[in-house]
């Protein structure tokens, strides 16, 4: 359920093994790292098992062209990836260029990892945001992410438009602003299946002992 965040480029190396020992020991599904941090998470957490190793492509803004995207998604998948996680080129989505988008990332899909794609609920507009989940399914996504972690929060509203948009073809992510329990329990409720914070430990140690 909680995917652990592990974005930070500055984080020291302590606090990294904080991260990954904690979120082994809590149980959580997944720590999502950028490409940086990979390969000294993969090391941390050892062999793949229960908690997956996610890894960031072409994050946060999803501009880099396809070719590039495709070779940091191989890169990570030969370093321990268990999973990727994809910024989409939602520019093509914008201009109407569906096929390109949808192109880009079925190159990746077709590494053979479960793959999320990370949309930008907050500033695409109704019609474009079907449009790109429509794409990313024909693509072979397995996730579809409510947000990115950046400007303001994923709400439930967001979550559960996400989730009829899917229609049961994708689960649903969320991500952004989740550092209170409420807030993860109402995403849930909403239909998301799986929460990306940097607050993971905070979160269950407030379901543990409630105030």
């Amino acid at each position: 359920m909680i995917h652990q965040a592990v974005l930070d480029p500055l984080l020291e190396e302590e606090a990294l093994h904080n991260l990954c020992d904690a979120a082994r020991l809590l149980g959580f599904g997944g720590l999502c790292t950028s490409l940086c941090h990979l390969e000294a998470v993969r090391n941390r957490i050892g062999p793949s098992g229960r908690l997956r190793l996610f890894a960031v492509v072409d994050f946060p803004f999803g501009t880099i062209p396809a070719e590039l995207k495709r070779a940091q998604a191989e890169w990570a998948a030969a370093r321990g990836a268990d999973a990727l996680d994809v910024v989409p080129n939602l520019a093509a989505i914008t201009a109407g260029r569906a096929e390109a988008y949808a192109e880009e990332l079925a190159q990746i899909c077709d590494l053979g990892l479960p793959v999320t794609v990370i949309l930008d609920v907050n500033r695409l507009q109704p019609e474009r945001l079907s449009l790109a989940v429509e794409a990313a399914i024909d693509a072979g996504a397995a996730f579809l992410q409510a947000g990115n972690g950046f400007g303001a929060a994923t709400t439930p509203v967001q979550v559960r438009k996400l989730k009829e948009l899917a229609r049961g073809n994708c689960a649903i992510k969320a991500a952004g602003g989740i550092q209170r329990l409420e807030t993860a329990l109402d995403l849930v409720e909403e239909g998301a299946t799986a929460l990306g914070t940097s607050h993971g430990p905070a979160l269950i140690q407030a379901l543990r002992h409630p105030q």
